[in-house]
């Protein structure tokens, strides 16, 4: 039996029904057994960072264990992003679910494939705020999330999602 690792994962949704697809994704990426749910973040509404003119985001963090490797779970979390229908047509488009690897554990990688921790969440508000709500000691490449959150230029047009 390997051993299991703790991952941060981010995930995003622009498109469709947005939360609802948000939480089916939970679901879908903790349905193999192999991946289980450790902690839930609030959801937020955010403006959309980059790419071309598109709706508000809804975002949100899990932190999930597994004993999954960190391209076996690459693999996975893009299989459920396909199974709600993602398409990679633009950068930083519209899209109908992301689900990014922010850590790994300890891991880290420059692979082009899979860079860990994520080469742009020590700098999005909608990462950090939401992973700093449900884990405020959370840190990141040895700085406190929380005080990265504050420093993110996205920080202003971040809001808590109340649902409809």
């Amino acid at each position: 039996m390997s051993s299991t690792v703790r991952s941060v994962l981010a995930l995003g949704s622009n498109l469709g029904a947005s939360n609802d697809t948000l939480v089916l994704a939970v679901a879908d990426l903790v349905e193999p057994g192999n991946v289980r749910l450790h902690a839930v973040s609030p959801v937020v509404r955010t403006k959309p960072v980059g790419g071309p003119d598109q709706p508000d985001y809804l975002n949100m963090v899990i932190e999930v264990e597994t004993d999954l490797g960190p391209y076996e779970l690459l693999a996975h979390c893009q299989a459920v992003e396909d199974r709600h229908h993602r398409k990679r047509t633009v950068r930083w488009g519209p899209r109908t679910l992301d689900v990014d690897i922010i850590t790994y554990g300890s891991w880290t990688s420059h692979d082009p494939a899979l860079t860990i921790p994520h080469p742009r969440a020590a700098s999005r508000a909608f990462v950090l705020q939401p992973w700093a709500w449900m884990d405020s000691g959370a840190q990141l490449d040895g700085r406190p999330v929380i005080e990265l959150a504050a420093e993110a230029g996205d920080l202003a047009g971040l809001v808590p999602f109340e649902g409809v």
